[in-house]
């Protein structure tokens, strides 16, 4: 009688299994913009805790990341740090167009390792450093910003030849973080959580507003997990998290 009344339970417990649990959790491809990377890891593991489906996320500039959607890498998702790229995706047909919405408004920082080194705008005037990092303006939205920002304090021309680019944002963090640029241009949410160092948060009138849009690729238009991600990158769990790394969000009606 025991034995029997363990393996009706036993069998009752895989049914759940089966029906609801892990076995039918799925899985989606997501290529994430760079300056997102530890905001998107938050939300993936939300994402699974919430809906049981894994989110495996690939890193890169936007522009690198595009030109592999292009080249018809496996991807599902794209998380661009731009909106334009997203809108490309879909005029060249890689892209379901009343899928894409603005999931977070980006911000630029001047940052420093040294605590005294970053003071404002004036930093940038003095010039009284060796190398400043920024992210390859024709492939990352922040790289441009910092150009536009340059420009807009009209010291581009005098600092262009102390530019070191890194081929992403991430890689511009890590010139800065290693010393091999004293100071240069990232992503607010790169730096959010540190307090050491010195830094500038860029005045919004300084560049255009780096709206970074989402997209589901035409390859994922059959996925349930894709489609439950975009859904859950609307919820109010993931725009809290996208709050607490320095981003402003988007229109997520």
């Amino acid at each position: 009688m025991r034995l029997r009344t363990s393996l009706a339970a036993a069998f009752g417990l895989l049914a759940a299994i089966l029906a609801g649990g892990p076995a039918s959790a799925g899985q989606t491809k997501i290529a994430v913009a760079a300056n997102f990377t530890d905001a998107a890891n938050e939300i993936a593991t939300a994402f699974k805790a919430k809906t049981g489906h894994e989110a495996v996320l690939s890193f890169g500039s936007s522009g690198q990341l595009y030109t592999q959607i292009t080249q018809a890498a496996p991807f599902e998702i794209f998380l661009s740090a731009d909106a334009a790229r997203p809108k490309k995706a879909v005029e060249e047909g890689f892209a379901v167009a009343e899928s894409r919405f603005t999931y977070a408004i980006g911000k630029l920082v001047l940052w420093s390792k040294d605590g005294a080194l970053v003071t404002g705008e004036a930093t940038l005037k003095d010039g009284k450093f060796a190398k400043l990092a920024i992210a390859d303006p024709k492939a990352a939205p922040y790289g441009a910003a910092a150009i536009e920002t340059m420009q807009a304090l009209g010291v581009h021309d005098q600092i262009q030849p102390k530019l070191v680019q890194g081929s992403s944002i991430t890689q511009t963090y890590q010139f800065i973080d290693t010393g091999n640029a004293e100071l240069g241009f990232v992503a607010l949410a790169q730096v959010v959580g540190q307090d050491a160092g010195s830094r500038w948060l860029v005045p919004q009138e300084l560049y255009a507003p780096i709206k970074q849009d989402a997209v589901l690729l035409k390859t994922g238009a059959e996925n349930e997990a894709a489609g439950a991600f975009l859904a859950f990158l609307k919820s109010p769990e993931a725009l809290a998290i996208i709050e607490r790394y320095g981003y402003a969000h988007g229109d997520q009606s």
